[in-house]
């Protein structure tokens, strides 16, 4: 396993050090820095076969990712890891679990008898290979982070010792890196998750200053479900929460697929908006709310095989020009829209329950839409905080859409 080598590490390592500290600084994304790494020690004399880089995320949806980089490829492939995956035969045993365990470094030589070594899928995929050494290391972030970087080799009697030095030297510098590029990403999916991805963009932008915003001319959609005190006061509070989020999931995924995007949750209610600089925006709100109907019946209907009582909402819509910035206290701030149409489009969705129609747009909007969508005139009603009345209209989702 260490046969001798020519060139000293010190002196294969040093050109991917200083390339690592002075010339990845225009480059946004870790999983391009990992491949352009792994290139650079192959053609600083590294017999690298294959590289992955694993690392922990802060997603609503994912555990982490998995950076892959083998020979002949210029950009790596990025997987990502359910938060279940301590449960599955893929991590039992594997080098990961053992480092997430605490191991420092985990080393196999797979040129030996497999019997004599770990026992585990994956070094048998990397026997199938060729591959004849592996090594995985800790890679260490700010605060005691732990991350996870692996290297593998095809040459016959694995990594030398001056391959594993020259490796072990580019891990604290590709430390620093990668915690830029991860914790920039983390900013911007956190962003994404609590504020909204255009919301995020703008406040990554430096739109951070109480009180700034931008006038902008949008569909508003107000969404609330009906019967939640009954429901949250009646059943476990584990219930309530995953139905709350079978409801969101139902409403939420449409208006993303069509172009809208959800400001904020309010308890059992949410509020998006459709920027008419989208073409067909109202239209696009429209077939969302029809696909949400969908989604909202699919869900009673499984709610139903365990006793539950089906879900039932109401849907306010209105158009308008709404202030779009920041607002509230001086140390915390709230990125949303405010105005009369915001208000309006409240109104009508509380206006649902005296109407009888789950679905209430406004003339206003109704007139952007008539053409290709079948609405129903319901007549002019009072709204609050409104002097005249507002001639309103109900959508069946589905109708002519």
């Amino acid at each position: 396993m260490n046969a001798p080598d020519r060139i000293p590490s010190a002196t294969q390592a040093a050109g991917v050090v200083d390339w690592l500290t002075n010339g990845t600084r225009d480059q946004r994304f870790i999983d391009n820095i990992f491949a352009e790494m792994c290139i650079r020690l192959q053609q600083a004399g590294i017999p690298l076969k294959r590289a992955t880089l694993h690392v922990q995320i802060q997603h609503p949806q994912w555990l982490g990712a998995r950076i892959m980089w083998s020979d002949g490829m210029r950009e790596a492939e990025i997987g990502r890891v359910d938060f279940d995956v301590r449960e599955r035969s893929e991590y039992i045993g594997s080098p990961a679990n053992e480092l997430i365990d605490g191991a420092t470094e985990v080393r196999e030589n797979l040129e030996r008898d497999p019997a004599l070594g770990r026992k585990h899928a994956l070094y048998d995929e990397m026997r199938a290979k060729g591959l004849t050494d592996y090594v995985a290391w800790p890679l260490y972030h700010t605060l005691g982070k732990r991350h996870l970087i692996t290297f593998a080799t095809d040459r016959p009697g694995g990594f030398g010792d001056s391959h594993l030095a020259a490796l072990k030297s580019v891990l604290p510098v590709l430390a620093l890196v990668s915690e830029i590029r991860i914790k920039n990403r983390l900013a911007r999916t956190l962003l994404e998750t609590y504020v909204g991805s255009h919301a995020g963009e703008l406040i990554l932008a430096g739109a951070t200053r109480r009180g700034t915003g931008t006038t902008v001319s949008a569909a508003i959609m107000i969404c609330d479900l009906r019967d939640f005190t009954k429901i949250s006061d009646n059943w476990p509070r584990d219930d309530v929460i995953d139905l709350l989020n079978d409801y969101f999931d139902a409403m939420s995924d449409p208006i993303a697929r069509h172009g809208g995007e959800i400001l904020k949750f309010i308890g059992d209610g949410l509020l998006a908006i459709f920027p008419l600089s989208q073409p067909n925006a109202c239209a696009n709100l429209l077939r969302a709310v029809t696909e949400a109907r969908q989604a909202m019946a699919a869900l009673n209907e499984r709610n139903q095989g365990t006793g539950r009582a089906p879900l039932n909402y109401g849907i306010g819509v209105h158009v308008g020009d709404v202030m779009y910035g920041n607002i509230g206290s001086t140390s915390r701030l709230d990125f949303t829209v405010i105005g009369p149409a915001v208000n309006m489009a409240s109104r009508l969705e509380a206006l649902t329950k005296q109407v009888g129609k789950p679905v209430l747009l406004s003339r206003d909007f109704a007139e952007l839409v008539t053409p290709e969508f079948a609405l129903e005139r319901v007549g002019q009603h009072a709204v609050r905080g409104f002097s005249e009345p507002i001639e309103l209209f109900a959508f069946e989702p589905g109708a002519g859409a």
